[in-house]
Parts: structure tokens; C-alpha cells; sequence
């Protein structure tokens, strides 16, 4: 794969610029908070009349009067201009899906899940089985899935779809707006893996013209992006949180929504790949695109208390400077297409004006990273596929790798990306030129292959037809990975049937590539903190012991202990977790000094591990000791109000001394009070601990300590801020 040398230069300056925080953009502080306007449970969609297939209505996506435009004539430092191999893929679906005539454009969607692959392009949709293509539901009208549900989602097919697979409940998510007055947004939620079986149904109630909504899977909600307009005028883009466990158990549900300035558009909501969660607490990401830049917001959601929701950003990260494809030509399209019977054809558009489905994440557990991808203008007046891979998006978000790809004068357009578990990237687009019909294609690259390069690309259809009299050819294309191995990538984009204006169809393909095996396993690790504590003779100690998931692993881990010497005993609270626990060791007054290795079981299933910890029993001093403890072993705490524990000083072999208390590991901008702060032999204390409304959300381990002249003891507790 050739780059200019001065390629690679120019790539460390733009990908080590440090990221900065844009001037506050965002004005609204609290969230709008949406109830729900009804919920029900459907029945089997398999036992429904169906609607037949629908040409819907009109599709006419909204545009900003004043589109985004991007620097002219600046040259391209990432292009790749040539691609020496091409990444091997096997075990390839290559079926058609759904088409449609009379209508456009396709909006071409969907995603695997367990056995089945749901697409569903503009008006209508269909359940395939993942093993052979075959069709074992629809195509029916997209509003199929509301019947008896009432206006206006039963009554309404307006297109803009989105069909996604929640992989850790393992149930399908699907939507579409309502674009007439009232405006609705219509959220189906399936109760089991299977698509063609019921289905919890929301209807949320938007405040103007919800056009081209992208859905995103989190674990605490289901995160969505909406363009709103008022007729023609742009009146910011609304970011939504929708209530992602209550929908499941098809509960009543909420969403909470802000809404950008007008100047921000189109943006992508993070959506989880893999069975890997995002560290706890993780915010969802959304990312838009500005000059030569992408501007990254994070998305926190409280469904208790909306107070305690936050939507902070834009936080700009440079990249290579890049055209907005189509941007020198016209508001329209420049994508060309051959003459059709030798007369002059009307370009087609690329939709370079904003980022395409999806903004991919992935937590590899070392690192975590978002891919993402859109058309630009290579240099040469084509339309070229820019791609991007962002890690620490939490901390330090930053562009670990970009290109811009171009391997010979074709266009190429509508890109949707994603990565496997193995750090194996594909992009599917669309490709066309004055002598190529419209065609799909992917382009792929392994972890092994030079930074911001893809190898040679892959054809899935190659085109018979054109489209005519019709600029409009998208609006979107999906690529998305197989939740069962982590590795099968599944693509869907459309083609057209005949020379016309609205006659389409649409393929669907799955690819993998040889160095990715199958997932492994579910799993769990045991880590504890400190792995070695030091007590005298009638005291004890905490550690803690935290939980770490592999592999999705979602489970809970019963906990035992090994090992005990005599008069030591053992306590956990809780004895069973999905997170962690606090293991309190305490030894009698009878314990032989020493040091002693204790062991720590844990039991999930058929899954167990034992962790080793060290205790160190010392004689209690001249003029006795005393023990320390905390209740409760865990507290929640909201930002701007307060808590507390109960500290208790227990005197132990006529121990009379004062003991002074102290407490460490609190987040900043944390005020804490002991009352009283001195305890002379035995008696208690409270602690109150109050976090401001600036402390960042979060679980942490606080130790309090007892300290009377040399002798000195700890509990450790933990501290949840919300």
C-alpha cells in the first residue's frame, strides 16, 4: 500500500494535536423530560395480519438552510491511493433482501442476531434466517409492528428506520419516526431473541419534525439522535436517553433529551459491539463531524433523578483536513453514474454533509475504540470514504488511526463501518462512476496492516442499472457484527433493478476474516485491594474484592473463603455480586501471631476461581488495642446532597487511649465530618460525607482510619456518587 512519505509527517501532526474543548455551545443544563405517551405489549408478529408492503409516503430528508461546509482546495494528508492485497474473507452470505418500486431512497438497515438477520429499508421490513438467506417473515409494511397498537404509529409508514440487536438482553430494538403532526417517535422493543415474536411498544412525543433518528445500544439506556425541524428551519439536533430497562420489561418508560444549537447536526450515538460492557459508569458518546475536525459530546443518563443527567461537550479532536464530498459542486450530488442511452445523467447524491451509521464501540479491556466513517473529496473531485478509529473516548479521546480511501477514480459513498472482536475492520459502500452501474463493495484490514491503510476492496454486487431522474440514493447503509461469534460482519446497501427513478433492491452479505476465531467464552476475574492486611490480635480487616467480566460474561459470583487459622473468622457483604464485595478477616484476641494465606472462592455456574490473600496477625500491644468497623459497607450518594456511615471504636484488653479519625480516598470537591472526630476507649461516630454537583459519578473505595499513638487500624467502605 504506497503513501507519500510527507503522508505519514503530516498524520503524527494531526493525530497528536492536543484535543480541545470547544466554546460552551450547549445552554440547556437539565434534560427534557418525555413520558411516555402509551405502552403495550404486542402480540406474535408471526400471528399478525400483516400489513402488505408499503410504497409509505413521500421520503424528503431535511437539510440545514446553510449546509456545513468545509475548507476548499486543501490537499488530503491521509489518502490512500493504491491497495497492494486484499484481506481474505470467508464463509460469505451473498443474498437479495428487500426491495421496493415507487419509492425512495432505500435507507438500507438491519442486524444479525441469534439466528435471524432483521433488514428493513425505508417503509417495509423482513426476518431472515442468518444460516441461508431465507426469508421466514415479510417483507411487510414497517408499521406491521404497531398494529392494535393506534394512531399515529399504527397508521403512519414514514420510513427512516432503524432495526438494531440488543446483544447483552438479547432482543431486537426497532423504530421508525411519525413526521406529520403530532410528531412521534415509535420504539418497539422485542421480549424474546426470536423477531417474528411479540413485542413491547412505546410511542415518545417530539417537539418538532423528528427526521433521520440513529439508535444506539448502551447498557443503561438506549440512546438516541434526531435532526429536528420546524418546516424548513433547522432547530438543533435533540439527543435522547430512552429508558432502556424499563422497555425491556415492558414497564412504563421515559426518555430524557437535549437539544444542541443550531449550529450542530446529524449526530451518532456510541453503539456497544461485542459482549465486553464499557467500564462502569461509562457515559454513551455522540459524535458529529465540523471543519476538519469531529466534535465528541458524553451522554449520562440518571432515569431516577434527571437532575443528576448531564450532556457535556462538544469536545473538538482534530483529524486530517478533508472535503466534504460533493461540497465544490452543488447542495445536490456529484456522484456520477455511465450516460443513460448517451444522454447527459443527473449525479447522485452523497450525503458528505454529515457522519453515516453507525459510530461503532468496542472495549477491548486494555483500550476501548469507536470507529466511524463519511465521504470526502480526495483532491480529484471524486467522493472518497474517510474512516476513523478514536480510543479513550472517556479520558483522552483521540485519534489512534484515519484514512481517506481511494485506490483508483471511482466514487465511492454511503460508507457504514465496524470492528470485529479481533481488531479486524470492515467498510461496505456503495461505488459508481461514468463507466461502473451503482455497486457494493467492502474494504477491509487486520491489526497486522500499516495505520490509516485498507486492503484492496471486495465486491458483493456488481451493478446491471442506474438511477435516473433522481438525485437521492441512501440514505444510509449498516454494517454490524454477529453477536454469536463476535466476528461475522453483515452488510446491507441497495442497488438499483432498472433504469428508473425509484426501482431499487437491496443485497444483503456476511463476511469474516481468518484471523478472527470465535469468541471466547464468558469468564470472570478476581482481583482484590490491598492483597495483604496487617491487624493485631483481636482486630480485623477489610479488603476489597472486585469482579471483572470477560467475554460478556453478566453473571453472579457467590463468595467462600479457604484457609482460616484459628480464631480468624470471615464475613462478605454481600455474599454474592456481579461487581464486588468487602471481605472483613477478623482475627480473636486468641490468634496465634503470624502470617497466613486465605483463600478466596468464587462460584458462578459451573465457572469458579480462587484468589490468595495474605493476613498478618501481630500480639495486641501493653495497655491493650482497639478494633475500628463502618456501616454501611456501601453507600449511595447523590451529587449536591449527603450521607452517612456509623464509625464504631471498640477498646479491646482495657484499652482507654483516644482515638483520632480520618478518612481517605474521597473523589474532590468531597466534604467530610466526623462527629464527633475523637473517641475515647469505645463509642461511635458519624461520618458525613457530601459530594458538590461537580464530582464525577462514580464507585469509590474510602478508608477510614483510627489512629491512637502508634497503633493504628482502618474499615474501608465503599462510596457510589450518582
Amino acid at each position: 500500500m504506497k503513501k507519500l512519505a510527507t503522508v505519514v509527517a503530516l498524520v503524527a501532526v494531526y493525530t497528536t494535536l492536543a484535543v480541545t474543548q470547544l466554546l460552551a455551545q450547549q445552554t440547556q443544563f437539565y434534560p427534557d423530560v418525555l413520558n411516555e405517551l402509551k405502552h403495550d405489549t404486542s402480540l406474535a408478529m408471526r400471528d399478525i395480519h400483516a400489513a402488505s408492503p408499503d410504497q409509505g409516503p413521500p421520503r424528503i430528508i431535511q437539510r440545514m438552510l446553510t449546509p456545513h461546509r468545509i475548507n476548499q482546495g486543501q490537499f488530503d494528508p491521509v489518502v490512500q491511493t493504491s491497495a497492494s492485497s486484499t484481506v481474505t474473507s470467508y464463509g460469505a452470505l451473498n443474498a437479495n433482501g428487500v426491495s421496493s418500486t415507487g419509492l425512495s431512497p432505500a435507507d438500507a438497515n438491519g442486524a444479525a442476531g441469534a439466528t435471524q438477520y432483521v433488514q428493513w429499508v425505508n417503509a417495509n421490513y423482513a426476518v431472515f434466517a442468518k444460516a441461508t438467506g431465507a426469508m421466514i417473515l415479510g417483507p411487510v409494511a414497517g408499521n406491521t409492528l404497531w398494529t392494535g397498537f393506534g394512531a399515529p404509529c399504527e397508521t403512519t409508514n414514514a420510513g427512516d428506520p432503524i432495526a438494531q440487536y440488543d446483544k447483552a438482553a438479547n432482543r431486537w430494538l426497532m423504530a421508525q419516526p411519525v413526521y406529520g403532526s403530532p410528531y412521534v417517535y415509535c420504539v418497539a422493543v422485542s421480549t424474546t431473541s426470536d423477531a417474528t415474536g411479540s413485542y413491547n411498544r412505546y410511542a415518545f412525543s417530539m417537539p418538532y419534525i423528528p427526521d433521520y433518528p440513529k439508535l444506539g445500544v448502551w447498557p443503561d439506556a438506549y440512546y438516541g439522535s434526531i435532526n429536528l425541524f420546524q418546516g424548513n428551519s433547522f432547530m438543533g439536533a435533540y439527543a435522547c436517553a430512552f429508558d432502556r430497562n424499563a422497555m425491556l420489561a415492558g414497564k412504563a418508560a421515559t426518555a430524557q433529551c437535549f437539544t444542541t444549537s443550531t449550529s450542530q447536526a446529524s449526530l451518532l450515538p456510541s453503539d456497544l459491539d461485542g459482549l465486553t460492557p464499557p467500564p462502569a459508569g461509562s457515559p454513551d458518546y455522540f459524535v458529529n463531524f465540523g471543519t476538519n475536525a469531529l466534535n465528541l459530546w458524553k451522554f449520562h443518563v440518571d432515569f431516577t433523578n434527571s437532575a443528576n443527567t448531564t450532556f457535556t461537550g462538544p469536545t473538538s479532536i482534530p483529524v486530517a483536513p478533508f472535503n466534504e464530498a460533493c461540497g465544490t459542486v452543488n447542495l445536490n450530488g456529484c456522484i456520477q453514474q455511465p450516460l443513460y442511452q448517451g444522454y447527459f445523467q443527473e449525479p447522485l447524491d452523497s450525503l458528505g454533509d454529515r457522519l453515516m451509521y453507525r459510530l461503532a464501540y468496542r472495549n477491548f479491556g486494555d483500550h476501548e475504540a469507536l470507529v466511524v466513517s463519511h465521504s470526502v473529496d480526495p483532491g480529484n473531485g471524486t467522493s472518497a470514504i474517510r474512516w476513523y478509529e478514536l480510543r479513550s473516548p472517556r479520558t483522552s479521546p483521540t485519534v489512534y488511526q484515519q484514512g481517506t480511501y481511494a485506490p483508483d477514480a471511482n466514487f465511492r459513498w454511503m460508507p457504514s463501518i465496524a470492528m470485529d472482536h479481533a481488531g479486524d475492520i470492515a467498510v461496505g459502500y456503495s461505488v459508481a462512476s461514468t463507466s461502473l452501474n451503482p455497486s457494493i463493495r467492502y474494504a477491509g484490514r487486520v491489526p497486522t496492516d500499516p495505520l490509516g491503510t485498507l486492503e484492496a476492496e471486495n465486491s458483493i454486487f456488481e451493478g446491471s442499472f442506474e438511477q435516473i431522474n433522481n438525485v437521492r440514493w441512501g440514505d444510509y447503509t449498516s454494517m454490524s457484527v454477529d453477536p454469536v461469534d463476535d466476528c461475522t460482519f453483515w452488510y446491507t446497501n441497495q442497488l438499483a433493478t432498472a433504469d428508473t427513478s425509484t426501482n431499487w433492491g437491496t443485497r444483503i452479505a456476511s463476511f469474516k476474516f481468518p484471523n478472527c476465531a470465535s469468541a471466547p467464552s464468558a469468564d470472570f476475574g478476581l482481583t482484590a485491594s490491598p492483597a495483604s492486611q496487617t491487624v493485631t490480635q483481636g482486630n480485623g480487616a477489610n479488603y476489597s474484592v472486585s469482579i471483572s467480566p470477560l467475554n460478556g460474561f453478566t453473571g453472579s459470583v457467590s463468595f467462600s473463603t479457604g484457609g482460616l487459622p484459628l480464631g480468624v473468622t470471615a464475613s462478605f457483604n454481600p455474599t454474592a455480586s456481579a461487581s464486588s464485595t468487602t471481605l472483613t478477616l477478623t482475627a480473636a484476641s486468641s490468634t496465634p501471631t503470624g502470617t497466613y494465606t486465605i483463600t478466596v472462592n468464587g462460584l458462578s455456574g459451573s465457572l469458579s476461581h480462587t484468589l490468595s490473600l495474605t493476613l498478618v496477625v501481630n500480639a495486641a500491644p501493653p495497655g491493650g488495642d482497639f478494633s475500628i468497623a463502618a456501616s454501611p459497607a456501601s453507600l449511595t450518594v447523590s451529587r449536591g446532597s449527603n450521607g452517612s456511615y456509623t464509625i464504631t471504636v471498640t477498646a479491646l484488653s482495657g484499652f482507654t487511649g483516644s482515638v483520632s479519625l480520618s478518612v481517605s480516598g474521597l473523589p474532590g470537591r468531597t466534604n467530610a465530618r466526623f462527629s464527633p472526630s475523637t473517641i475515647a476507649g469505645s463509642g461511635a461516630s458519624t461520618l458525613t460525607l457530601a459530594p458538590n454537583k461537580k464530582v464525577s459519578p462514580g464507585t469509590y473505595p474510602v478508608t477510614i482510619t483510627g489512629t491512637s499513638g502508634s497503633l493504628t487500624h482502618s474499615a474501608t467502605v465503599s462510596l457510589t456518587i450518582n
